[in-house]
């Protein structure tokens, strides 16, 4: 039997420069930077994600996870911030991707799409033109208080497949990952990468035993 491609890796909630450190020295090649969110973990002031992008190295993409919704705050933002990826945890309320694109030229356009059901395919694929990759996460934007990451959660990875088989775009998977579960979900989904938070942290940081677990694992 073929062997499957090992995904790229993203650390998410970083929260300091030796955190992005720990991450990159085991092999992440990408780091996700949480801005002001409505719930979840991991985030941190943008004058920190500031602070922590500027010692990320060349080759390793840093995220910056925002919640806006309307396309001058994201460019605002993402000029402020300096990463070279944004990664949208909300839908778009005002503008369009094609906005942030010529706003913001070279910077890569993630956006999420929250798994609940069927109808979550139909949305992945009519947004996977627009974007450079879709992130799949288990959280829920209908809630009162929004839930846009970090719930810890797993969703129906069957909806992520068939999402990975249908959008035309690479495929991040979230949710509910840690080391004991990666190799079936590369194996179920076979994503392009994986995204990892609540799974290698104790406490809300990052720990080394669980990093080192999760790439001997993969």
């Amino acid at each position: 039997m073929q062997a499957t491609r090992r995904p790229r890796i993203k650390i998410c909630c970083i929260a300091s420069p030796a955190e992005a450190r720990l991450a990159i020295s085991y092999g992440a090649s990408a780091l996700g930077l949480v801005s002001r969110m409505p719930s979840g973990p991991g985030v941190i002031s943008e004058e920190q994600i500031t602070e922590i992008v500027a010692t990320i190295p060349p080759g390793v993409a840093s995220f910056l996870l925002t919640c806006a919704q309307e396309t001058n705050d994201i460019i605002a933002q993402q000029k402020r911030c300096r990463t070279n990826t944004l990664q949208l945890v909300d839908c778009l309320t005002s503008g369009s991707h094609d906005d942030l694109r010529r706003a913001l030229p070279g910077i890569a356009l993630v956006q999420v799409i929250h798994v609940v059901g069927p109808e979550s395919v139909e949305e992945a694929c009519a947004i996977a033109p627009h974007v450079d990759a879709i992130l799949l996460d288990s959280g829920n934007p209908s809630l009162r208080v929004k839930e846009l990451g970090g719930t810890g959660r797993r969703h129906d990875w069957a909806l992520s497949r068939k999402i990975r088989e249908s959008a035309e775009v690479p495929i991040f998977l979230a949710g509910g990952l840690n080391p004991s579960n990666v190799k079936q979900a590369i194996e179920e989904v076979s994503p392009f990468g994986l995204d990892i938070c609540t799974g290698v942290r104790t406490n809300g940081h990052l720990d080394e035993t669980k990093l080192s677990a999760l790439f001997s694992a993969l």
